[in-house]
């Protein structure tokens, strides 16, 4: 057996590298939040060739004294432990005492730092973490340090780094992670002289998360709830803005960026139901906790945590996630290519007549401007023109009997709040009406008074009867203050309110409206006997799981036997599926349950509800009777939480009156 031996201080520091130090975007972490920690306001990164060649940092943090900047570069110093107990209620970003000295060991670095107060800075310059030169410096308060040459000792290491471009998007990533957990920091960052982020340092989590991705945040919702001592805050996208894969979603706690599959699992357990299959949110989530419940010392890089309680973790951020999705109750609006401009069509010159050719007919135009002499005789003709006489016209209106207003009879389409009309006051024979009461409007009928020249005499109607009137406006029924215009291609219903209208999916409203429906039943799924036993051919695993999870088929509706050559005998399913679907929906629990996606009870039932609501929904493209379109609609408009079906689809889209002008050029 070889002699075991210590290994060099040079060596230790390699390998400590290699576990903290995998690229420049692992000394961007570091150094950052060796800013952040110290106090920072302003923070300045500077990088060229992707951080290979030269990366500095700059922040006006509380600087360092000449003694302790020397024994900043040893392993294991730090200024943020001091005995075993702090071990268990860790605050700050950094703690190991391992990054600078990583970082030295496989660089050259230059450290230019001052304390507040100081008349000089300290100056250093090291080479594989050895210093080489040490001296005074004017300097401003703070630290700027300068790495070159990264992994210039370390060949081996140095041929897995990917291109500039490659290192500089990952560098990039670093930083807006900071930008993201330290919103009161105003961050700046240069790429080969290049401005390509600078955040307020407002403190506000909107602000950053607008530079870091600029109009993209401007949907989703914002997050602020509390759960057993924890608080969560930050923003989750909608539904219907899912991406295709994780790479959107970041969490904080305590401010430090983690990975974690708890806080993952917990936000996706929100979206469940309302999301499409193979999509997944996006999110910016700070969770705080005390210090002594979250281990950040499982791993060399401080990227996973640990929690004390799951469940408390587990509950805050899907119950906090799911709270601000149900406030959401705007519903998406429907977007428009932008019309293309006018195009001018040039003007063509009509050839010239032959002088052999007859002239053709001139065409007047519809409108023309009349010369003077028209004019002139258009006038005299006005004046020469019998008028009729003012004696005549009086006359003829005072004969002219106008009917008092009817009772109102029938309901008038009309808003809510004016349902109920005030009853007009009696009238008073041979005095003039003074009342200020409003009178009923009754419905025009055109059959209810003749033709005034008919030659029918004109009966005047007789007053209402004030109690009469007012209980019959009290019967008045409530009208909603939409109406349902139509059906768009035996598909979407379109309504309309006010400024607004929507066009509503009757497939995906009906079909969340049943899952709803299923779901609120939590007793048995009601199933159905078949008269013929339906054979589903598995395989011999998935046969297997199916067979050895009886009880979660039977509470599903489901009754299986094996019946031989990997085949199963379903002779029950659930009462609103059919045996074809019977059979798919079956092969998928099966697939499900080899994938190691069991979950719990409630997800799989879930899972099922989804297969037998959409099924049994009426479909896209089915002639509908009005009443059906007439109960989703109220349905859709009356409930804001009907915003998505199951898989995740949007069930109604806005289409503003203004967006619809603009379309039409008439705004």
């Amino acid at each position: 057996m070889p002699k075991i031996i210590q290994l060099s201080p040079h060596v230790a520091n390699l390998i400590a590298a290699g576990e903290v130090v995998e690229r420049p975007a692992s000394v961007v972490k570091e150094l950052l939040e060796n800013a952040v920690d110290a106090g920072a306001s302003q923070v300045t990164l500077e990088i060229r060739d992707g951080g290979m060649t030269f990366l500095r940092v700059t922040d006006n943090g509380c600087g360092m004294t000449a003694e302790d900047a020397r024994t900043a570069f040893l392993r294991h110093a730090t200024s943020k432990l001091r005995s075993e107990e702090d071990l268990t209620a860790i605050a700050t970003m950094g703690f190991r005492g391992e990054a600078l000295a990583a970082i030295a060991s496989v660089s050259r670095i230059d450290l230019l730092t001052k304390t507040p107060g100081s008349l000089t800075g300290t100056s250093l310059h090291l080479e594989a973490g050895v210093i080489q030169e040490e001296e005074e410096a004017g300097c401003p308060d703070g630290t700027t340090i300068i790495v070159r040459d990264l992994f210039y000792n370390t060949p081996a290491r140095m041929k897995f780094m990917k291109s500039d471009t490659v290192e500089g998007s990952r560098v990039a990533a670093a930083v807006q992670q900071q930008a993201l957990a330290h919103p009161e920091v105003a961050f700046r960052f240069l790429r080969d002289g290049k401005q390509l982020l600078s955040t307020p340092g407002t403190g506000e989590l909107k602000d950053a998360l607008y530079c870091v991705y600029g109009r993209d945040c401007a949907r989703m919702a914002e997050v602020a709830s509390r759960w057993e001592g924890y608080s969560l805050s930050g923003y989750v996208s909608l539904p219907t803005d899912a991406r295709a894969t994780r790479g959107m979603q970041t969490f904080f706690v305590n401010n430090r960026p983690v990975k974690s599959r708890l806080l993952m699992t917990a936000l996706e357990e929100a979206y469940r139901n309302q999301i499409m299959v193979g999509k997944f949110p996006a999110c910016v989530l700070h969770l705080n906790l005390p210090a002594g419940a979250v281990d950040v010392n499982v791993h060399p890089a401080k990227t996973e945590v640990k929690f004390l309680s799951e469940k408390a973790v587990f509950d805050c951020v899907h119950y906090g996630v799911l709270a601000a999705l149900n406030k959401q109750t705007d519903r998406p609006e429907m977007k428009f290519r932008p019309a293309p401009a006018p195009q001018s069509v040039p003007e063509q010159k009509a050839p010239a007549a032959e002088t052999h050719a007859a002239p053709a007919p001139r065409k007047e135009p519809f409108f023309r401007t009349m010369t003077p002499e028209e004019f002139k005789t258009f006038s005299s003709a006005l004046k020469d023109a019998p008028q009729p006489k003012k004696e005549a016209a009086a006359a003829f209106l005072s004969k002219v009997e106008v009917p008092a207003p009817a009772p109102l009879r029938e309901s008038v389409m009309m808003p809510r709040s004016q349902a109920t009309i005030p009853a007009p006051a009696p009238a008073v024979e041979d005095e003039p009406h003074t009342s200020s009461a409003p009178i009923p409007i009754a419905p025009i009928v055109p059959a209810a008074h003749p033709p005034i020249n008919s030659g029918v005499p004109i009966v005047p109607a007789q007053t209402p009867d004030p109690e009469e009137t007012e209980q019959t406006a009290l019967e008045l029924p409530s009208v909603p203050s939409w109406r349902m215009v139509g059906e768009l291609y035996n598909t979407y219903i379109l309504v309309e309110e006010g400024e607004d209208a929507f066009l509503i999916d009757k497939h995906a409203a009906h079909e969340r409206i049943l899952f709803e429906k299923l779901k609120a039943t939590q007793e048995r799924i009601s199933s159905q006997a078949l008269l013929q036993p339906l054979p589903v051919r598995l395989s011999p695993t998935a046969a297997g799981e199916l067979l050895s999870s009886f009880d979660m088929l039977d509470e599903l509706g489901f009754e299986v036997e094996e019946f031989g050559e990997n085949t199963l005998l379903l002779r029950q399913i659930p009462m609103d599926l059919s045996p074809e679907d019977a059979a798919d929906a079956l092969e998928s629990l099966a697939s499900d349950l080899l994938n190691g996606r069991r979950g719990s009870s409630d997800t799989v039932r879930d899972e099922l509800l989804h297969t037998v609501a959409c099924k049994a929904a009426i479909k896209a493209g089915w002639h509908s009777d009005e009443k059906e379109l007439l109960a989703i609609a109220e349905a859709v408009m009356g409930r804001q939480d009907l915003k998505y079906c199951p898989h995740g689809r949007p069930i109604c889209i806005s289409l503003s009156k203004k967006q619809l002008e603009k379309q039409f050029k008439r705004t």
